[in-house]
């Protein structure tokens, strides 16, 4: 009998540490889908912007009120952007959802 409680002990520890590692690797899975969801979002949206004949987005400044062309980075981010600046992320965020404004 000692002998089937520790394989029975074996086996119960053993598929909770399988069931641990495939939640895991589950929530990490969906993570990324999202993640990848998200980019794919901000890439349809920022090829979806009107564009000046050298390929540069036009679109209005939010810090300063005024119209831009600008090239956007593997980001989105104009060329123009400043990290940490309110507008700036506030721009960014609206070139990701597509509701930057244009001309």
């Amino acid at each position: 009998m000692p002998d089937r409680r520790r394989l029975e002990r074996f086996v119960r520890t053993t598929l909770q540490q399988a069931g641990e590692q495939y939640e895991g690797l589950r929530r990490s899975t969906d993570e990324q889908l999202e993640e990848a969801r998200k980019a794919y979002e901000g890439a349809k949206h920022a090829r979806e912007l009107p564009t000046d004949e050298a390929g540069r987005a036009k679109i209005v400044c939010r810090r300063y009120a005024e119209q831009r062309a600008a090239k956007l980075d593997d980001e989105y981010r104009p060329a123009c952007f400043e990290a940490d600046h309110p507008d700036c992320e506030g721009c960014v965020e609206d070139v990701r959802s597509g509701r930057i404004e244009t001309w």
